[in-house]
């Protein structure tokens, strides 16, 4: 399956809302995916219970998520050896795909290889994991996911101290121009997101942030809080 394209107005170009759909209901799948129709991207974490202690998805139901849900798939692989199995993601039709640095062998490879099955290709840094390795890399990548959080589970609070991260790279993209979405994930809310905005990020994953109230109102209210400290 050739990866989602979403049409030119369909993704906010200055900021970015992807629900985590490990905060839904995962007995109502398809209606909490269409409770988020105003999300840019739902973001999909994939663990395997070895990369990270938690077991989520897998590749079927990944496919059957991308069948039915109304905004394209940013997947979060949080497995080990996402070499071999991260291509399958992509092929699945996902919007983007993003692999931890830390488990990959060849990031530079694998970016490729998802880009030229048209998905894009983010790397993801844990928070124990140095940003400085990687600004020279940055034309390789379309998005590199900040880790404001252990990887693993949901509910952990925000780490203002990954702050220097986005700013480093928020500098390092703005002087080379390059088209490179900033993320963050882990304890997103409508006062940490302002930390992060500020910081450089302009996509963000929010779960129990979104989905604990009504989903289209906490999606807005994060977007207006974010789009008022963008950079």
């Amino acid at each position: 399956m050739a990866p989602t394209t979403p049409s030119a107005d369909r993704i906010d170009p200055r900021v970015r809302i992807n629900p985590s759909i490990l905060a839904a209901d995962f007995v109502n799948m398809q209606s909490e995916l269409e409770r988020i129709a105003t999300a840019d991207l739902v973001h999909v974490d994939v663990m395997d219970n070895h990369f990270v202690p938690n077991l989520t998805f897998g590749p079927q139901m990944v496919g059957r998520i991308q069948d039915v849900s109304p905004v394209p798939l940013d997947v979060h692989l949080m497995i080990d050896d996402p070499d071999h199995w991260g291509l399958g993601y992509a092929e699945l039709g996902a919007y983007s795909v993003t692999f931890h640095a830390e488990a990959a062998h060849d990031p530079i490879s694998l970016a490729r290889r998802l880009r030229a099955i048209g998905a894009r290709a983010g790397i993801a840094l844990k928070p124990g994991t140095a940003v400085e390795p990687y600004l020279d890399l940055l034309e390789e990548f379309d998005q590199v996911l900040v880790m404001t959080v252990e990887p693993g589970f949901g509910g952990q609070s925000f780490m203002p101290e990954m702050m220097p991260k986005l700013r480093a790279l928020r500098e390092a993209v703005e002087a080379r121009g390059l088209d490179v979405w900033l993320q963050v994930d882990g304890g997103v809310t409508e006062e940490t997101i302002v930390t992060a905005a500020s910081a450089g990020a302009d996509t963000f994953v929010a779960g129990s942030a979104v989905f604990r109230g009504d989903p289209a109102e906490s999606i807005a209210s994060l977007r207006d809080a974010a789009r008022a400290h963008a950079h």
